[in-house]
């Protein structure tokens, strides 16, 4: 989400005529895109900004922002602790970012917060790769998980219209992009804001509708979407991916945690037996799908028992991958205040087991690439051995073969998988797939 935020303001800065600095030190407007997600990207942005503060004092023509996430938790409070700044604004201000620096060259100190209705995305992003893009397609969120400070500082839901979707997924289509990843906070509540009812009463845009709208967009080869929530994960959605050739078998689906008693003071809407039942629905529809999640451990009041029931998840299940985190207490969410707050060291252990047995299973995972063919669209070069290439495979396996980018960046390759890792696999190429926009 914050990637193609920080896109999309990289975009506008180029419009006003800015020009990109590898160097802080050497630009003119520096510009920090923030997450709140956990407390430590949120510390590191307070350390970045102290730095560039002081260069301020020399350099009082030094231009500084804060957007994103952490800007619009704090607002002004922002400005108090660190009063060198120019504009402090929320991710829902993004598109604006040309008309709210007009107003600090001005000579205005501004800070911009206050919920709006998101403006229509006509901004050209400043995309960082020449093969996959993303696409918003639902900014904000309506849940209310009692550890998480996302619907504070994102806002409420506001889908995109389908038209204005296909519209940017068409012009990337242009462009040479293969792969586009439709973006949002909780997808699969897209569209319940946009009007319109079928005749059976269904809302007549979801996200398996726009799969179905998008699906022929000309140059586009493979489509992704995340993050998912398993409250609103239906078998519909899970068809339409099975059918269309384009939708990579690929699930982001967070679970948080595989015990019911904490999943409802999490406030998520679910239960383990409910998570289970999706991804065996999916397996059933694709078996060779590969799913990836989300956890959190230590949740406050979390017995030992508990964390074990999550384990036994994330054993059963078998993920292909998996985003770990302790809880942090987040400021503005009903679970900071709670008493029953675990201790670090417990928290620490826990990740670490978890972790543990994440690599043990994505390993055995792995296995099942061992001498198959795997269609790999590749992104780049390995920046770790010139000779070879990488890029991923339809479910998301990073992999790496010997090649020239120069001849094979965006192109998708049919590589013979002969090593394989937790993460990622190393193989040879077979054949070259041209693919020719139409």
């Amino acid at each position: 989400m914050n990637k193609a935020d920080s896109e999309r303001m990289a975009g506008i800065l180029e419009d006003m005529g800015f020009e990109w600095s590898e160097d802080p030190n050497q630009a003119d407007v520096i510009l920090y895109n923030t997450c709140t997600i956990r407390d430590n990207a949120e510390q590191k942005v307070y350390s970045y900004l102290g730095r560039q503060a002081k260069r301020k004092h020399e350099q009082p023509d030094l231009t500084l922002i804060v957007a994103g996430c952490v800007a619009q938790q704090e607002g002004e409070a922002l400005l108090r602790r660190v009063p060198e700044l120019d504009l402090v604004m929320g991710p829902q201000h993004a598109n604006r970012l040309q008309d709210l620096l007009q107003q600090v060259f001005d000579g205005n100190q501004v800070v911009a917060t206050e919920p709006i209705h998101i403006i229509e995305d006509i901004t050209k992003p400043r995309r960082d790769s020449k093969v996959t893009a993303w696409v918003n397609v639902i900014y904000g969120c309506n849940e209310r998980c009692t550890y998480c400070v996302v619907p504070n500082v994102r806002g409420v839901e506001q889908s995109r219209t389908p038209e204005a979707i296909r519209v940017e997924m068409e012009e990337l289509g242009r462009q040479g992009y293969k792969e586009v990843t439709l973006l949002g906070q909780n997808i699969d509540a897209y569209g319940r804001d946009l009007p319109g009812v079928t005749p059976e009463g269904r809302h007549q845009h979801t996200l398996t509708d726009l799969l179905y709208y998008v699906h022929d967009v000309p140059g586009v080869e493979r489509i992704r979407f995340a993050t998912s929530h398993p409250r609103y994960f239906t078998e519909r959605l899970i068809r339409a991916c099975a059918e269309l050739p384009k939708v990579c078998e690929h699930f982001h689906i967070p679970f948080q945690s595989g015990d019911n008693e904490v999943l409802k003071r999490m406030a998520r809407g679910y239960t383990h037996e409910k998570y289970r039942r999706i991804i065996n629905t999916i397996r059933e529809y694709m078996s060779d799908a590969a799913i990836s999640a989300d956890a959190i451990v230590g949740f406050p009041g979390e017995t030992e028992e508990q964390f074990e029931n999550t384990l036994k998840l994330v054993a059963d299940i078998g993920f292909d991958q998996l985003n770990t985190a302790a809880y942090s207490p987040r400021p503005g969410t009903p679970a900071a205040v709670w008493e029953n707050q675990l201790s670090e060291e417990v928290k620490s252990d826990r990740l670490q087991r978890l972790n543990h047995l994440v690599a043990t299973i994505a390993a055995e995972r792995s296995q099942r690439y061992m001498g198959r063919l795997e269609e790999v669209l590749v992104e780049d070069q390995n920046p770790k051995d010139k000779t070879q290439v990488m890029g991923r495979t339809r479910t998301n396996r990073l992999t790496f073969f010997t090649g020239d980018i120069n001849e094979l960046k965006g192109k998708l390759v049919k590589v013979r998988i002969s090593e394989v890792r937790a993460f990622s696999l190393t193989g040879e190429p077979v054949e070259v797939r041209e693919v020719v926009s139409v």
